[in-house]
């Protein structure tokens, strides 16, 4: 039997069962509607990271081009193992990465040594999290990609955009994206299932069914990925979560403005019916 036809028979994990849950129904062709795991995944996960990832793919590229537009240092919030710094850095810009997760930032320091000492230098990495952030130099760029915005609460949210409109250089930027959502929606379906393969090219198969679990009153928003894989006959199952804020639009450009930030590009794409992905780009206000 070969992998291809394996595949197409595998059948999909089933999420736990949950007052409310939602039909389980099959991910349409393009990006996953605002999937995205805010919480440290493990290195077996990276196959799953990079399609949760999927609708900000195309972001490497546009903060490689702000990047070229600022100059550097830049600031990586949010790093992870580094899909962003380890590029930057390639590419000859300094980068500090800060992330909460001391796992992922030895990842990303492993990914830079391999690509090149030269850029394994430019990187410098701390380990903080943005709730409690303390900025100690300035920045041409900050970034907060992947819709980490949506892991501060809304009242933290003013202090962390203050924090970082504090460090930027006069003609400095902020960028970073978010998953926005259709409060109509919200209200009117607030349980969503989705199942789909993960496309992998180590032999593994892995399908994953998850389920998104929307408070519309608390504005929150919970995740659980059941996953499923099998190699040569074998099947292990594994279960991640992960909780973020449902950003307001109004509310957050408010915020900005507050911290004296600007908002100088917004550019949205749909993903879905009741499901966009934004990319805010922010100088400080003069």
């Amino acid at each position: 039997m070969t992998p291809s036809r394996r595949r197409r028979r595998q059948v999909a994990p089933q999420p736990p069962d949950a007052p409310g849950s939602a039909p389980v129904s099959p991910v349409p062709p393009g990006p996953l509607p605002g999937l995205e795991c805010l919480a440290p995944l493990t290195a077996e996960d990276v196959w799953l990271q990079d399609v949760l990832l999927g609708p900000f793919s195309g972001d490497i590229l546009e903060y490689l081009a702000l990047a070229r537009a600022t100059g550097g240092p830049v600031l990586d919030l949010g790093s992870g193992a580094g899909r962003l710094a380890v590029p930057l850095a390639r590419h000859g810009f300094t980068v500090e990465a800060v992330d909460r997760d001391r796992r992922s930032l030895h990842r990303l320091l492993d990914w830079a040594r391999r690509v090149g000492p030269g850029v394994r230098e430019r990187i410098t990495t701390t380990r903080a999290d943005l709730l409690r952030l303390r900025l100690r130099r300035s920045y041409r760029l900050a970034l907060m990609a992947g819709a980490m915005i949506a892991a501060v609460p809304p009242w933290s949210r003013p202090r962390v955009l203050r924090e970082i409109a504090g460090h930027l250089e006069p003609d400095g930027a902020l960028a970073f994206d978010y998953t926005a959502h259709d409060t109509a929606g919200l209200i009117e379906q607030p349980h969503r299932a989705w199942s789909f393969e993960v496309p992998r090219f180590d032999g593994v198969a892995e399908w994953v069914v998850a389920r998104q679990d929307f408070d519309p009153v608390a504005m929150r928003e919970h995740v659980t990925y059941a996953i499923e894989r099998s190699e040569r006959g074998r099947r292990r199952a594994a279960l991640a979560t992960t909780d973020k804020w449902v950003v307001d639009r109004a509310d957050l450009h408010r915020e900005l403005g507050a911290a004296g930030l600007c908002v100088a590009d917004e550019r949205q794409h749909w993903l879905d019916e009741r499901t966009r992905s934004v990319l805010l780009v922010c100088r400080v206000c003069s």
